[in-house]
Parts: structure tokens; C-alpha cells; sequence
């Protein structure tokens, strides 16, 4: 019976692991640059959906576009000038295009356009140009002053007077999100969300409108840059007729526009309620929409807004993100098994009881199938989401998780063949573990950490949300990275034929620590230590665990030919350390440790083994791959009869990245020089 059990879930599995990752006549790769790969994602049965659905996805996907602007400005007070006068140049200069320097400013751009700023994407450092400040003067001044990004009254002069040293001083807003201990850590970032403020004068004006007693709090800040007038602090709210209203504006109108296509009242209802919050800034109005969304099991579904907080050292600021997307019903059975046995998982969690909630309700989780990505998703995007992040909302309404499957199976794709485990894994023994499960336990890994990781346990009693506050992003993650890595390991996933077998996870067990230990480093430039926090959380799970084993050897470094490797001894063993370290983890968030977390983090997470470092980038230069990859997307244009309506929505897959960008930028570009 047993057997027969197995071979139906290894039957079961495999059709779920292979219901999107299938080789296909279809071209993922776009361009590479710098250290950076475009690729296209599929989205399919789009062409299957009603024309109500089709129209529907296509209103809230201009609505996904039209915020772009905002994103920018978030990320630093002169990037839109910056991108702007570089766009001019790049479409009307008429000097040498064949110099380096054109090429090199080119290459600029386009890590501008994929970082939304001058900043690194993930490291969160100033870009260094590659090209002259004599170039980029003399071309800029080669062009008509109408085509440039000027403010009223001002000269190009003025202009270059304030963005030149932006790029070219390399002192001059160096971080946009500086996590380093013991720094203001927002005077020393260049991201937007406080102006003229000092890290202290910002917690303590959270700090007391946290203090009135309130069981359903807002997410103080969550929609506002923090600023100083005549002395005093003052909240600038992103609404409409606030800050990036003419943005604003337009995502009302499309998402006004799609409620009058809803699939249903509740639909409907949501997106009004989004709209409401829009034009009145209201947190509560937010909060209000967040609890219908979770509600909404509408087969549409879509993120837009101010949503997470991780380019805020403090986690207040929500950075400007949206997404469009519709479920991928047959996927969507592991995610909704996962989902009805969430309180098994919860109930045997190895965390301390104190922290187990009761009662899981209101989690519900399902595959998507990506039709847009916008702000903060684009384009680098997460391959899951977990929300909302209000942690009573969560406790009394639940939560709603996605797997965005259609953009796994593209980095899986795009990574056929490319010599990577060749290079990185210890033997054959662990390289098949990855041909033969790494799609689906990468998959299972993320709908474990969004579905069940983020939605599980709670905060004792009085503890504040944000009491880690620089750390509490990568505890967060750590946590839920750990509730993943423990059951996906459990025989329960055999149970629920949500693996294969029980060697599957080892394929992850390998990934995970191969990862945190080693080839994560190749997205670091050589001397600098860890700042982002998914980044530091990996790191910080794997050294730790490497630590916890080291007496019985369960994980080693390994030397051979001059060259490192992860080489697992007990996978057994290996999930006894994760649930050590997730049950040290809970404790200090569901406590809100602020000194425990500070300690864990900066020991585990932050320092970076420079000898070691050199090696892993030595290594990845050899294989001439991009660590860092982001997405095109896809071009959807109606349909139109004599008189108007839409017939049908079609997708094309034709555009390429400086096409897409530069349309982006002259199509939904709302924002004044001078926000």
C-alpha cells in the first residue's frame, strides 16, 4: 500500500513540477549587461481567459505601469533628472556613438532603468560610470535645452550643477539603504523617504504615535516622506492632490476603469476601497482594502500600492509596487494542500508553544500566472509574496501567499546548461539531486516560506512590530526561510504528495546552503560586506547552521583543486540544526529582541570571508554569467470595434528592454523635475 502511495505521489508531484517548466520554441533571453541578464517571461492560457478577465488584466496592468515614476523618486531625490537627461542623450545625441564613453553611458542607463535609480538593486551602492564627466557634459550641452529635464528658470548649467556630482562623486549618496551598526542610518542613506530628518528624530516621532494603545494599528509611515517645515516634523502623504499625485492620478483612472469590469461584487469592492485609499491617504482606508483583499479569491488578482518596507533601513517607508496576475488553477492544488493543513504545520512547529498561534485562519495561497510587473517588481522580481504585512490583520483575517510559477519556470529555463552546478556542487550525486527536483522544491520552498512561514506563530502581547528595526527585515526572512527548510523535509510533504520521495529535499537541503555559504558572494563586489537582508539571512542561516554541526561534521568546506564546496554528511541532522535555529529566531522576534537580533545578524549575516569572496567571483567570472535577472514584459494591446469596445486583448512577446524602457519613459512618465 505504501508503495503504491508513493509512485501515485511521485506521479502527482512530478505533473504539478512540470505544469508550467516546459521546453518551449520560445526565446528567455533578451540582453546582458554589466552584471545583469534581461529576460522574457511566458504567460500561459492568457489566450484561454474571457474577454471580461482579458480586459480586466489589461486595465490593471496599465494601472501596474503608470506608478513607475514613483518607485524612482523613492529610491533617491535625483534620480528621475538623472534618468531623464540620460534618456535625452541617448535618443538625440548626434556625437560619436561608437566611443567608449557613449557605450559606457549606455551601460549606465540601462542599470539605471533595472535598479530604478543609481543605485544597486540588491547591494543598494552608487553605480561608478564608466564613461568621462567631460562626455557626459559636452553631450548633454549638445542638446536643445527643451529636451532636457529642466525646472523653471533654469539653465543646463544649473542642471549639471546638481546631478554631476550625484554620479560622478563617489561620496556623494553612496548607499541608498545604509544598514552598517552604529550609523545614522538615515542620514546616511540616499533614498527619498526622509528629508532634512536624523534617524532619532524619526523613531522618536513613530515611537509616539505608536504609544496610544491600539490592538488594530496602522502602518505608521507607510505612505509618507518624513520632512522637516519651519522646524517641524511633517508627513508628506502619496495621495492624490499629495505628493505623486499626477502619478497617482493615472493609476486611479485604469483601476477605476477595471472595476468596471470585475468579476465579481467583492472584486469590485476591493479595488474601490484601493482607489478610496488613493485619494485620501488614509491608512485605515488602506488597512480596510488589505482585509477585502485577503478575502478576494477572485481567479484576477493584483498588488498596487506602497508595499514593502526593505529600501527603509527603519521598515516603515513602503516602497511603490504592482503586479498583475491570474491563477494557475492546476498548480494552485500543492499551494491549497498546503494551506488546509496549515494548522498541522503550526501545531508541530519545534518553536516555543508561547509562540504558536491557536487558531490558523484566513490563509490561503495559490500559483499565479505573472501578466505584469510594476515598481518594486520590475524588473527584478520576487518569485513569491506573502501579505499583508500588518501583523493583526494577519492574526484575525489571515493572509494570502502566491508562487509566481511562470517566472520560475523562466529563470529555470534560462539556466539550462550553463555550467553552474558543474562548477559549484560537490559531485554528480548532488548535480542530479538538482536536475531532478530542484524545480519543484524550489517551488516548494517558496510556497512553504510565503504560504506557512510568514503567516505562522505570532508576537507576544505588546510587542511592537517594528522593536527590531534595522534587523527586523532579515530576522523576518530568516524566520520564514527556516519554516521552509524544516517541513520541506518532513514526511509529511510525502504524506501530502507534495514531494516526490523522501531524497527530494536534499536537492534544496544542497541549493540553500551552497548558496548562503558560497555563490551568493558572487553578488558582491569584492571588499564590501552583506547589506541586503534576504542576502544576509541566507547567510546567516547557513553559517550558523555550519557552526551548530561542525563537531559531527553534518556540513563541511571542502577543498579540491584549489577550489571550495559545501559537502552535506547528515541531512537528518541538518533539519534538527534548522529547527534549532528557527526556534531561537521565533523567540526573538515573537519577543522582539532588539539585542538578540542584533547580535545574530551581525555575526552570522553581515561579515564576509574576503579570501574566500575572491575565490567564489574568480569562479563566476570563468562561467560569464550574470548573477542578477530581471524581466520584460510582455505587450498587451486591445482589440477595438467600429465603435470602440474591446473585442480582444492580444500579448506579444516582441519588445526588447531599451524599446520597453524608453516607451515606459515617454508613455507613463507623470512626475514633475521637482517632487
Amino acid at each position: 500500500m505504501g508503495t503504491l502511495l508513493l509512485v501515485s505521489c511521485q506521479e502527482k508531484s512530478n505533473q504539478n513540477a512540470n505544469a508550467e517548466n516546459k521546453t518551449v520554441d520560445f526565446n528567455y533571453s533578451v540582453e546582458r549587461f554589466a552584471d545583469l541578464e534581461i529576460l522574457r517571461y511566458q504567460v500561459p492560457r492568457f489566450e484561454g481567459l474571457t474577454l471580461q478577465q482579458k480586459t480586466l488584466l489589461y486595465y490593471l496592468s496599465q494601472a501596474a505601469i503608470e506608478g513607475r515614476d514613483i518607485l524612482f523618486d523613492q529610491n533617491g531625490k535625483y534620480n528621475l533628472r538623472i534618468r531623464r537627461t540620460l534618456e535625452a542623450v541617448y535618443q538625440n545625441y548626434t556625437g560619436d556613438t561608437a566611443s567608449a564613453d557613449y557605450k559606457n553611458m549606455v551601460t549606465y542607463l540601462k542599470r539605471v532603468w533595472f535598479s530604478n535609480g543609481i543605485h544597486h538593486h540588491y547591494a543598494t551602492d552608487k553605480f561608478i560610470p564608466a564613461f568621462s564627466q567631460d562626455f557626459f557634459t559636452s553631450a548633454v550641452k549638445s542638446l536643445e535645452p527643451s529636451l532636457l529635464p529642466l525646472k523653471n528658470g533654469e539653465s543646463v548649467d544649473d542642471l549639471l550643477a546638481v546631478i554631476r556630482p550625484v554620479i560622478f562623486n563617489p561620496n556623494i549618496d553612496a548607499k541608498r539603504v545604509n544598514q552598517a551598526d552604529g550609523a545614522d542610518l538615515i542620514t546616511t542613506s540616499a533614498n527619498n523617504y526622509y528629508d532634512g530628518v536624523t534617524q532619532r528624530e524619526a523613531e522618536e516621532f513613530y515611537g509616539k504615535l505608536k504609544k496610544t494603545a491600539d490592538s488594530t494599528p496602522v502602518s505608521y509611515g507607510l505612505n509618507s516622506r518624513l520632512t522637516k517645515e519651519n522646524g517641524q516634523l511633517v508627513e508628506k502623504i502619496w495621495k492624490i492632490g499629495g505628493l505623486y499625485s499626477p502619478a497617482i492620478e493615472k493609476i486611479v483612472f485604469w483601476l477605476e476603469k477595471a472595476a468596471t469590469v470585475a468579476e465579481n461584487d467583492k472584486q469590485k469592492q476591493v479595488i474601490e476601497t484601493l482607489v478610496a485609499y488613493y485619494k485620501t491617504g488614509d491608512l485605515k482606508k488602506f488597512d480596510e482594502y488589505s482585509i477585502l483583499w485577503v478575502e478576494d479569491n477572485s481567479t484576477v488578482d493584483f498588488i498596487n500600492g506602497y508595499i514593502e518596507t526593505y529600501g527603509d533601513p527603519l521598515g516603515l517607508k513602503g516602497s511603490w509596487e504592482a503586479m498583475t496576475n491570474f491563477r494557475n488553477t492546476e498548480a494552485t492544488r500543492r499551494t491549497e494542500t498546503i494551506s488546509e493543513n496549515a494548522q498541522w504545520f503550526e501545531d508541530h512547529s519545534p518553536v516555543d508553544s508561547r509562540f504558536k498561534k491557536e487558531t490558523v485562519q484566513g490563509i490561503t495561497a495559490k500559483v499565479i500566472t505573472t501578466v505584469i510587473l510594476g515598481g518594486d517588481s520590475y524588473p527584478a522580481t520576487p518569485i513569491g509574496i506573502n501579505l499583508p504585512n500588518a501583523n493583526w490583520i494577519r492574526a484575525l483575517h489571515g493572509s494570502k501567499s502566491v508562487t509566481l510559477e511562470n517566472i520560475t519556470s523562466a529563470y529555470d529555463q534560462a539556466a539550462k546548461g550553463n555550467g553552474f552546478a558543474n562548477e559549484f556542487y560537490w559531485s554528480q550525486r548532488e548535480i542530479d539531486l538538482a536536475e531532478n527536483y530542484g524545480f519543484i522544491t524550489d517551488n516548494m520552498h517558496t510556497d512553504l516560506h510565503e504560504c506557512l512561514g510568514h503567516a505562522s506563530c505570532k508576537l507576544l502581547p505588546g510587542v511592537d512590530r517594528d522593536a527590531l528595526k534595522a534587523y527586523g527585515s532579515t530576522i523576518e526572512e530568516a524566520r520564514a526561510d527556516l519554516f521552509g527548510l524544516y517541513y520541506i523535509a518532513d514526511p509529511k510533504m510525502i504524506e501530502l504528495c507534495l514531494l516526490p520521495n523522501d531524497s527530494a529535499y536534499k536537492a534544496e537541503y544542497y541549493k540553500f546552503m551552497t548558496n548562503g555559504l558560497l555563490t551568493q558572494l558572487a553578488r558582491i563586489e569584492s571588499g564590501n560586506n552583506i547589506e541586503e537582508s534576504h542576502m544576509r539571512n541566507r547567510q546567516l542561516i547557513a553559517s550558523l547552521a555550519l557552526e551548530k554541526g561542525a563537531p559531527d561534521k553534518v556540513v563541511e568546506l571542502k577543498q579540491r583543486d584549489g577550489k571550495t564546496y559545501v559537502l552535506i554528511n547528515d541531512y537528518a541532522k541538518l533539519r534538527t540544526i534548522f529547527g534549532e535555529i528557527l526556534q531561537e529566531v521565533q523567540r526573538i522576534r515573537s519577543e522582539g529582541d532588539y539585542v538578540g537580533a542584533r547580535k545574530l545578524v551581525e555575526t552570522y549575516g553581515v561579515t564576509v570571508n574576503r579570501k574566500l569572496h575572491d575565490e567564489i567571483l574568480a569562479r563566476y567570472k570563468k562561467l560569464n554569467l550574470a548573477p542578477y535577472k530581471g524581466f520584460v514584459n510582455p505587450v498587451y494591446e486591445p482589440v477595438m470595434d467600429a465603435s470602440g469596445n474591446i473585442t480582444d486583448i492580444k500579448i506579444s512577446y516582441r519588445e526588447g528592454y531599451a524599446e520597453q524602457m524608453l516607451r515606459y519613459s515617454n508613455e507613463h512618465s507623470w512626475l514633475p523635475n521637482d517632487n
